[in-house]
């Protein structure tokens, strides 16, 4: 037929307009010698960044009774608390932290470090009083939940124990050791019951 042209004459006219519109005309070629980079400095040591304070003050804490003799104090039961305490006020009036090294003791001043001892396996563990108790009979010490742990008495509860406290405990505390329960009560005197005349 005259006058046709085949398709594909159409689309390859089509696609050079298209590249010659894109084609760009390079510009004048520069004589001048490249440009130095400028001397790059090296970049400061990245620095850790400074961690925040923890929100729980004690966390963690290890108290150590460092470079002190120590004296035996008292012998009796070690008891712990934990999980329902964690978070109440203790009779020092800090938090109770059960993952703090802290314990409680009926007489012994806040902040006196003691070191407990198990009867059975010798294994010993710092504890620092912070509060006040134990009030079960034959107890003399109740212990974080840490402490405890440290001491390997979780599954068992109560454990025989020693407690030693530092040679500079004032000595009305730190007196002789004593056994707990064994206190001796005097009996209230009962007033005599009169007698019947005969």
């Amino acid at each position: 037929m005259p006058g046709f042209k085949p398709c594909w004459m159409g689309v390859a006219a089509t696609v050079l307009a298209l590249l010659a519109g894109c084609s760009t005309v390079p510009g004048p070629v520069s004589r001048e010698a490249p440009a130095r980079p400028a001397e790059s400095k090296p970049f400061p040591p990245a620095q850790a960044p400074s961690a925040p304070p923890a929100p729980d003050a004690g966390v963690g804490e290890k108290p150590l009774i460092e470079g002190e003799a120590l004296r035996e104090f008292e012998q009796g039961q070690a008891s712990w608390y934990g999980p329902r305490f964690h978070g109440r006020r203790t009779a020092s009036g800090e938090r109770y932290n059960q993952h703090a090294m802290t314990a409680a003791h009926k007489t012994l001043p806040f902040g006196t470090l003691v070191r407990v001892r198990s009867l059975r396996t010798g294994r010993e563990v710092d504890v620092r009083i912070n509060d006040r108790g134990p009030y079960a009979k034959g107890r003399v010490i109740d212990m974080s939940r840490a402490a405890a742990e440290a001491l390997g008495m979780l599954g068992l509860g109560v454990k025989d124990v020693l407690l030693l406290v530092p040679e500079s405990t004032p000595p009305v505390l730190a007196s002789a050791p004593r056994k707990a329960g064994k206190t001796v009560r005097r009996a209230a005197k009962r007033p005599a019951t009169p007698t019947r005349p005969r």
